[in-house]
């Protein structure tokens, strides 16, 4: 199984990509390295298909476990090196979870099996970057 994307430059910096399920995001550069910044940047894509992944895997055993969750997300933060080119050294993800109900134990437990076992890219952005994560309630 493989996955297939077709990204064609639009003008100056910009780019559309188009992912297997026909979705088109657009990407370009900020205003100071000579984009328009009327797209996404490729670093942010990163971090945004990480937490992506692991929320899709966070939100099947929610639903797997029958867990009273009314909202979560998933704050990502990338520490970029100082050399060139400048990649993620270090990443943060910082998972949020409201309700009145929350099952602390088992959404932790949910939170880590993403990490460490089920989330394809998270085992990816281990390769070149150390991933580290936190847990929060916010209860009504």
């Amino acid at each position: 199984m493989s996955d297939k994307v077709t990204t064609r430059w639009v003008e100056n910096m910009q780019f559309e990509s188009i992912n297997p399920s026909g979705d088109v995001i657009r990407i370009d550069a900020a205003k100071h390295n000579g984009g328009d910044s009327m797209g996404s940047r490729p670093k942010a894509l990163m971090l945004s298909a990480l937490a992506g992944c692991s929320g899709l895997d966070v939100a099947h055993l929610i639903k797997k476990m029958r867990l009273e969750v009314d909202n979560f997300k998933i704050e990502t933060e990338g520490v970029l090196s100082n050399t060139e080119p400048e990649t993620y050294t270090e990443v943060l993800l910082d998972y949020h979870f409201y309700g009145e109900n929350l099952d602390e134990a088992k959404l932790k437990r949910a939170v880590n099996l993403s990490v460490e076992n089920y989330c394809g890219v998270m085992n990816m952005f281990k390769e070149f970057s150390t991933v580290e994560f936190s847990v929060h309630f916010h209860k009504k």
